[in-house]
């Protein structure tokens, strides 16, 4: 104990590595519940219990903004809650991104949960990452929030003035790459991302084939980093604590996989989202 007790204070980024660690094990804890528990099997997730499982985490998320403004103060606390909001704000154009990558790849909507889940793990590193480097530099050269602010001023007007054009996945560089240098199989195999088959290149041979499953969870881990670009600078106009800035972030985008399939059922509504972004 004597010899863990300096590492639990350490300093990490400027919080103590014991928070680090609460903040890590709730986010474990809540995953585990959630595919361990709630979504053992392969399901279809309807409106009710995609509503109830976001309002899960969304609780979740607010809870621990009232547990860092106890602990940090309450402008701690009102900066998580604003990185928050505009974090679950700004991912919301995710959903019409998600929705066409599973419509593209067939994706059962039995299979889609089991994607998202997994995306998750994908999001957690790579937000830490771009968080990270985002700290680094605003840490060495403060002029650097400006370049944030002047960017993300010129995607919000792109995104308002632009027209709207479909996407077109089959064309996506990554999606070309991986089709020209992987084993791909043509169909799904349950809710396998990956599965052996005959090889048609060694008859009486079988290798590693990625399934479309695997495809669509590639796809949506690569329209997330592109989604980060607009709302990693977003928060750190708000606050340039890595500890609020990266918890924000995940709880956020935990809520916003969860709610996917009550919004996925009414896309066709929001008409007015392009827009709302743009302003945000």
């Amino acid at each position: 104990m004597d010899a863990i007790a300096p590492f639990l204070a350490a300093d990490l980024l400027g919080t103590p590595a014991w928070a680090w660690l609460a903040f890590a094990g709730l986010v474990a804890a809540l995953l585990a519940f959630d595919l361990g528990v709630l979504h053992r099997g392969d399901r279809e997730i309807g409106v009710r219990e995609s509503l109830l499982l976001s309002a899960g985490y969304i609780g979740a998320g607010l809870l621990f903004g009232l547990w860092v403004g106890w602990l940090r103060g309450a402008d701690s606390g009102i900066e998580y809650l604003t990185g928050f909001l505009i974090e679950k704000s700004l991912s919301m154009d995710n959903v019409f991104v998600i929705a066409l990558i599973f419509g593209f790849f067939a994706i059962p909507r039995a299979y889609q949960h089991r994607v998202l889940f997994w995306g998750i793990l994908g999001v957690i590193v790579l937000r830490a990452i771009m968080i990270g480097l985002g700290s680094a530099l605003v840490s060495e050269f403060a002029w650097v929030l400006y370049v944030f602010g002047a960017f993300l001023l010129l995607t919000g007007l792109k995104m308002l003035f632009m027209t709207e054009k479909p996407l077109d996945l089959a064309a996506n560089p990554v999606l070309r790459w991986m089709r020209r240098h992987m084993k791909i199989s043509d169909t799904l195999h349950g809710n396998r991302f990956w599965v052996r088959l005959p090889d048609p290149a060694a008859p009486g041979r079988t290798a590693r084939f990625a399934t479309p499953l695997f495809l669509a969870l590639v796809m949506i881990e690569m329209a997330d980093l592109v989604f980060a670009v607009d709302s990693v600078p977003a928060i750190f106009a708000i606050t340039q604590d890595p500890f609020i800035v990266y918890t924000s972030n995940i709880f956020a985008i935990l809520g916003l996989r969860a709610l996917y399939f009550a919004l996925a059922a009414m896309i066709g509504r929001f008409r007015y989202l392009k827009a709302a972004l743009a302003l945000v």
